[in-house]
């Protein structure tokens, strides 16, 4: 008698994975839904038999589906090969943070507590892997501490770093200090590599928690000081995709140079309207234009933005590249496009005076600056002026021979300057919280070197540009809302209560006080930055109030945005250079063409992991741009030992002074044990060092005198002494070789202060305070005779939180200005620095995040030198 097949329900979410492939299997949900059921692990042909799958095409299928819910912690493969559902309550997935000095943690995708792993469970995975683990019990510090079950994604399969060689074999220190493995290269691995030179070693085997890593060199990069060895070093140290596939620049040739005919039917046609680009002088790529007219007290204004989503298409090869890398990355003079050049400073780039494909939104304005309605269309443009933002703002402030040469777009420039009033005004109104910066410019010189950094300044025709791309964001938003389109949103919590709680003690005892109760408002912020505009510690101020916010991510719940004080916010106005602007292009097209959002084919769970990823590729730019950029700085300050400058104090910590040098625009760190002949307590509260026998108390914006000491370029860190004091910089290399007593004898009657620099006295290894996210120390007798200098506590160890400008962070968001949340035991931080951009009001650099991304201190300071949209060649 034959076999009777079991009879399985209908999976509910066919039709949309219907949509999606040609032969479809099952959903995950329903997948895990009859792993759930199950009475026990059910094998790969058991599932397949209960879901009546016997083709070779879907069993393929099937089979790449349970890795990827394995891949991304949804199911667990046991040692006989048989799944089981991941129970959230015994085991939790996560991403792998390192921490330089070997221990790390597990940040769990769900909103839960961190997992500590010990150095033992951090030689099994590296820095950025995706995992699985199991609370394994709690520590003395009531810190949960977890054991590693299964490494769901393996984030590294290369690392850059410097290598040495001795009798034949090869060791690399990588570049990324949370990547605490060296990693052996043996003879037969070497290749062309030489000694002390930069390379990229391709890792043989897995992390292990007994076996050393091995590997092969892959590429040899060049000597260490190269000119340009600052990028290639920061690229291939945190995996940016660098390098087009072939496929990719085949597909982007065959689009052609200009827009085909049959491209341009069935578009609204505005080809008419005098719309023009405002962008940076040294812009390439224009993704955005503009046109208002007036319309009764209002106006219609206009946003156009290039129709990318035309071009790429759902799972083809430009898209499946662009998906990888997530976003542009800009380098100081130079830029990783997300797309090929062919289409981001080409096809897709609204240029001047030719034909373009674009997503406009149309937008009705109130004379109060409110959004009164919206409509989105398939577009045909053509910019009437290629504007740049200094020429706008001398033209409204009334430069004749600027208007004269831009009369043709003159009448409509200054209408655009009315709406943005209008809108400004509202969002001064709203509360949306605007912090006072200055952003820096990095000048070059020969072979690449610094010439000097330079201030920049913000200008009405930024802030015009930024209004109307908020205003399209917002009606991008509500367009999706309204169709139920899944999609991903710009989201900016409200700040944690503890975070707040915080905040209030510090105001409190700054005689300043915040409104709203548990839950502040932006406009509660606001009034609180006002309130301080003419105090002298405004700066300080201003910096508690940046790291008391929350992080910006991308994800498909619509809850708001805290810093721009908005209830709807998505990015839209930036397809070339974001995958999120992006994918919300293409949620419009569909309802555009379907006339609703059903049948979209992208799920709620497909937006889940876009926003993770998104979110991902985000910071990883900022990380490679920040590393790079501390990399130059630090070079800078290489012939500067020695010199004394005027800086101003820009963050405190237990373990010392973080001063911006002024004109310089770099940080760099006075330790504490640098600090003169005192004990000094750290107050978290205030933000001070107070000197217990003097009295001495340093806090952010003090004006002091300093002296570069020491530059560590492989570390990319600056220190700092107060000039004309005795004390000497806390070194970070190693020991110097013992001299005999007469040699020191000699050496000390001889030392200046410069020469006291470059050969600092050795100093003990920094250990965790105990407000760290680290290991809790182990006790150890205390000498008589008194006590070193440290925290408040009386510590004899200094805080080993990563100095501001020195670690690979997880920054802010590059549009709207919110720091990104601190990562596990790097609380203890000096403050952001927030920069303008295009699409919101300001870039902050969270220094929490800066930690948490885990480069070692480098004098490069908080304060970016960001380019919006620089040349890509």
């Amino acid at each position: 008698m034959p076999r009777q097949r079991r009879k399985t329900p209908a999976d509910p979410n066919f039709e949309r994975e219907a949509q999606k492939y040609d032969n479809p299997i099952p959903s995950r949900e329903f997948i895990l839904g009859l792993l759930q059921e199950a009475d026990n692990p059910l094998s790969y042909d058991e599932i397949a038999e209960r879901l009546q799958i016997d083709d070779d095409d879907r069993l393929e299928a099937l089979r790449r589906r349970l890795k990827a819910m394995e891949r991304d912690g949804q199911a667990l493969c046991n040692r006989r090969g048989a799944y089981l559902p991941v129970n959230q309550e015994d085991l939790i997935r996560g991403r792998v943070i390192g921490h330089p000095d070997g221990f790390g943690f597990l940040v769990p995708d769900e909103q839960d507590d961190d997992l500590f792993l010990s150095p033992k469970q951090m030689r099994g995975v590296f820095h950025g892997d995706r995992a699985l683990a199991r609370v394994m019990g709690v520590d003395r510090r009531g810190r949960r501490e977890g054991g590693i079950v299964e490494v769901l994604e393996r984030n590294t399969t290369q690392v850059v770093g410097r290598l040495k060689i001795e009798d034949g074999v090869g060791v690399l220190t990588p570049d990324n200090k949370r990547i605490t493995h060296d990693i052996l290269v043996p003879p037969d691995g070497l290749g062309e590599a030489q000694d002390d030179q930069i390379v990229v070693v391709r890792i043989r085997e897995s992390a292990s928690r007994t076996a050393r890593l091995k590997g092969d060199v892959l590429e040899v990069l060049g000597e260490h000081m190269a000119p340009g060895m600052e990028i290639d070093i920061a690229i291939r140290a945190h995996g940016l995709p660098h390098e087009w596939p072939d496929e990719v620049t085949a597909a982007a040739d065959a689009l052609g140079a200009e827009v085909a005919e049959k491209d341009k039917k069935g578009r609204l046609d505005l080809r008419e309207k005098p719309f023009v680009t405002i962008d940076g002088s040294d812009a390439r790529d224009f993704d955005d234009a503009l046109y208002c007219e007036p319309e009764g007290k209002g106006w219609r204004l206009w946003v156009a933005i290039a129709d990318v989503s035309h071009y790429v298409e759902r799972d083809a090869a430009l898209d499946r590249e662009a998906r990888t890398r997530g976003t542009s990355v800009y380098f100081p003079d130079n830029v990783i496009p997300m797309l090929p050049e062919a289409l981001s400073n080409g096809l897709c780039s609204l240029n001047p005076k030719v034909d373009r494909l674009s997503m406009v939104c149309e937008m009705e304005i109130g004379a109060r600056g409110a959004l009164k309605s919206y409509r989105f269309h398939e577009g045909l443009i053509r910019s009437h002026a290629r504007l740049i933002y200094d020429d706008v703002a001398a033209m409204l402030d009334g430069d004749t021979a600027l208007r004269e040469q831009n009369a043709h777009v003159m009448p409509h420039l200054e209408t655009l300057h009315k709406a943005f009033k209008a809108l400004h005004a509202a969002r001064n109104r709203r509360g949306a919280i605007d912090f006072d910066t200055t952003e820096t410019k990095i000048v070059f010189g020969e072979d690449r070197k610094i010439e000097q950094i330079v201030p920049t300044e913000r200008n009405d025709a930024h802030r015009l540009v930024e209004e109307c791309m908020i205003m399209a964001n917002v009606a991008a938003a509500r367009f999706l809302k309204k169709h139920k389109v899944p999609a991903l949103y710009r989201i900016h919590d409200q700040p944690p209560a503890e975070k707040v709680e915080e905040l209030r003690e510090f105001l409190n005892g700054a005689g300043l006080s915040l409104g709203g109760g548990a839950e502040p408002t932006p406009a509660d912020y606001t009034a609180v930055l006002k309130a301080a505009r003419q105090r002298s510690d405004q700066q300080l101020i201003q910096t508690v109030l940046l790291r008391s916010l929350s992080q910006a991510v991308y994800a498909p719940e619509l809850d708001g945005h805290f810093g721009l004080a908005l209830d709807d916010y998505a990015h839209f106005t930036s397809p070339i250079r974001r995958y999120p602007d992006l994918l919300v292009h293409r949620g419009i097209r569909h309802v555009l063409r379907k006339g609703s959002g059903k049948a979209f084919p992208y799920s709620h769970s497909d937006m889940e992991s876009l926003g993770e990823h998104c979110s991902m590729a985000e910071r990883r730019a900022d990380d490679a741009t920040r590393d790079a950029e501390a990399w130059l700085k630090a070079e800078y300050m290489q012939d500067k030992v020695g010199e004394t400058f005027t800086g101003v104090v820009s963050g405190v910590t237990g373990f010392g002074l973080f001063v911006e040098i002024k004109d310089v625009y770099i940080e760099g760190l006075v330790h504490v044990t640098s600090l003169d002949n005192d004990f000094y307590h750290f107050d978290p509260t205030r933000h001070t060092l107070t000197g217990e026998r003097g009295g001495r108390v340093f806090r952010i914006g003090d004006e002091l005198q300093v002296q570069v000491a020491r530059v560590s370029l492989d570390d990319r860190k600056i220190d700092l002494a107060l000039a004309g004091e005795p004390g000497k910089p806390k070194p970070t290399d190693a020991p110097p070789k013992k001299r005999s007593r007469r040699s020191k004898r000699r050496k000390d009657a001889e030392t200046a202060p410069a020469e006291a620099a470059v050969e600092p006295t050795p100093a003990k290894p920094e250990a965790p305070a105990a407000d760290d996210e680290a290991p809790a120390p182990k006790k150890k007798r205390r000498r008589r005779g008194g006590r070193r200098r440290g925290s408040a506590s009386g510590d004899t160890t200094p805080d080993p939180a990563p100095e501001p400008g020195n670690e690979a962070a997880p920054v802010s968001d590059p549009d709207e200005g919110i720091p990104d949340a601190p990562e596990p035991g790097n609380e203890a931080v000096p403050p952001p620095r927030p920069e303008a951009d295009k699409d919101g009001n300001t870039i902050v650099e969270s220094e929490p995040q800066a930690q948490a991304a885990g480069k070692k201190p480098a004098g490069s300071g908080r304060r970016r030198s960001r380019r919006r949209r620089p040349s890509s060649s």
